[in-house]
């Protein structure tokens, strides 16, 4: 595989889909308030692309340094696992994608919010915590990614921030009902984190990374799994019957209650298989990340023409 083949694969680019929904769901949400723009819909859009692309280089860069990729890993083999990039070049690289995801941000901000400074500070440090999180998830001495505490980051940065931050960026206001279809998608986005430490339950606590899974065993997270997926679509429909005028096609975000049974009915029959499949989890993390992004286009359509 020639260089700039691995440092795509490092790139992780399946992960995209997931990152852009909650900004997919603060656009829709933005477009039936009537108060959309376009640039800030692009700029909301790179900006969190980046930041993924960002945590995802922190990532691999983290758990090399740590141990946790081994040999033993059912998940796929990354370019830094496999000897294929250095720790000195994904450095360059974590650095390169920081200043380009600084630029977008500070873009966005500058389009954004103009002279209102209490914006400027809650966005300010929003940013910087959301930077701070997508590197130290699991790089630096204290790793939070170790310490069981993914599952909510993942829900406050995919769901909480992303919708609602995004949608306060067009009108400087914020939309609580909103919260049901950030919720939603900080949940999904929950279920996928959770397929993954599912699958590397045997190496993460072989490197001491603890996770819920860790935590709880394999049984707890497919039954937490179930909640994540049970509860994501059921506070989006709360959202649409508090609409004034619902109609019963607003409804059609619930066609992706089909996939996510498949996954959970191939995930517990994986669960019962010693060894594990990998492939398995490998197929049914994507398929998941996948039905989340349907999710948002279908929650988009169904709020657009209210």
């Amino acid at each position: 595989m020639n260089k700039f083949s691995v440092w795509i694969s490092v790139l992780r680019l399946r992960t995209l889909p997931l990152a852009s929904s909650s900004i997919i769901i603060s656009g829709a949400l933005a477009l039936q308030a009537h108060i959309f723009n376009f640039f800030i819909f692009i700029l909301s859009l790179s900006t969190a692309l980046l930041l993924q692309i960002l945590s995802n280089l922190a990532n691999d860069y983290g758990d090399v340094k740590a141990g946790t990729d081994t040999v033993q890993r059912l998940g796929p083999k990354r370019g830094m696992q496999k000897g294929e990039i250095s720790l000195k070049s994904m450095k360059k690289a974590i650095i390169i994608t920081i200043s380009i995801t600084l630029i977008s941000g500070f873009s966005l901000l500058w389009l954004a919010l103009g002279n209102d400074l209490f914006s400027w500070m809650l966005f300010l440090t929003l940013g910087i915590l959301a930077i701070v999180g997508a590197i130290t998830y699991t790089m630096g001495r204290y790793p939070y990614g170790y310490r069981a505490m993914g599952d909510i980051s993942v829900f406050l940065f995919f769901g909480l921030l992303g919708v609602l931050g995004g949608l306060y960026l067009y009108d400087l206001s914020f939309n609580w009902m909103a919260l049901y279809p950030a919720c939603s998608i900080g949940l999904f986005s929950a279920a996928v984190l959770n397929i993954n430490n599912m699958r590397d339950f045997e190496t993460d606590k072989m490197a001491n990374k603890i996770t819920l899974v860790v935590l709880f065993g394999r049984d707890f997270a497919f039954k937490y799994h179930l909640f994540l997926i049970c509860m994501a679509p059921l506070l989006s429909i709360g959202y649409i019957y508090s609409l004034e005028t619902a109609h019963i096609w607003q409804y059609i975000f619930l066609l992706v209650i089909s996939p996510l049974i498949k996954t959970a009915i191939a995930l517990h029959r994986t669960l019962q298989d010693i060894p594990k499949n990998g492939l398995i989890f490998n197929e049914q993390l994507k398929n998941t990340a996948l039905t989340t992004f349907v999710f948002s286009l279908l929650f988009a359509l169904a709020v657009i023409p209210q």
